[in-house]
């Protein structure tokens, strides 16, 4: 699904990254931890195309993301969906409108889509919000509608940046249970999150493999997690 071979990324003069070697098989579950600011958020977009190394290959799908144009890009991040650590929406839309914007965007019938969507809303829990604006939803409604909105396109890969950082424990886990169903359906998932108190716990319930970033490379976690 997605391969990286010696890859590394440079910021602002300093390498933030370095040596990276991982591959996500299809239908493995992954976790990605590490200290704030050790690179999460940047392999993550490093592994949908958002960045490109300065060393190394990524393949997704097959694919050198360097041999991919804009729209090789743009129908690549159709099968891959995105969990933002910091979930924008469209304050002056509805929810259930927010959540249905990847269909508009890559020009499918959203009115052909609309009991997918609400199979949907109703899979997240969220039927009964479909028409709140962004602003009325709470911290753990708008990681849920931002989980649904990054699957609407049945994506094969799910990435998850930080999904679980600004809901409590509970909502937390209910977070997980979603990811561990869309795992369990077939979908290649990587969750980065520094709460190993969670991942603990997740792995009772899925085969996860879990990765530390630190000293700029990747390495993986044994028992002691």
């Amino acid at each position: 699904m997605i391969e990286l071979e010696n890859v590394a990324y440079s910021y602002g003069g300093g390498e933030l990254l370095s040596d990276i070697s991982l591959k996500l098989a299809a239908g493995s579950f992954h976790f990605l931890t590490g200290p704030s600011g050790a690179g999460k958020t940047t392999l993550m977009k490093l592994c949908y195309g958002a960045l490109l190394p300065t060393a190394g290959q990524i393949r997704v799908f097959g694919t050198d993301v360097r041999e991919l144009d804009r729209d090789g890009i743009a129908l690549m991040r159709r099968r891959v969906g995105v969990v933002h650590q910091d979930c924008q929406f469209l304050d002056h839309l509805p929810v259930a409108d927010n959540i249905a914007l990847p269909l508009a965007v890559s020009g499918r019938d959203t009115d052909a889509g609309g009991e997918d969507l609400s199979d949907l809303m109703t899979w997240v829990g969220l039927t009964d919000r479909a028409r709140a604006l962004p602003d009325e939803l709470s911290g753990g409604e708008r990681q849920r509608a931002a989980l649904a909105r990054a699957v609407i396109m049945s994506p094969d890969v799910v990435l998850a940046d930080e999904p679980t950082g600004n809901v409590d424990w509970e909502m937390s886990q209910r977070l997980l249970r979603l990811l561990i169903e869309l795992n369990r359906m077939g979908k290649t998932v990587l969750v980065a999150t520094h709460d190993l108190s969670l991942i603990r716990a997740t792995k009772a319930h899925v085969q996860a493999r879990v990765l530390r970033i630190a000293n700029r490379r990747i390495q993986l976690a044994g028992a002691d997690l």
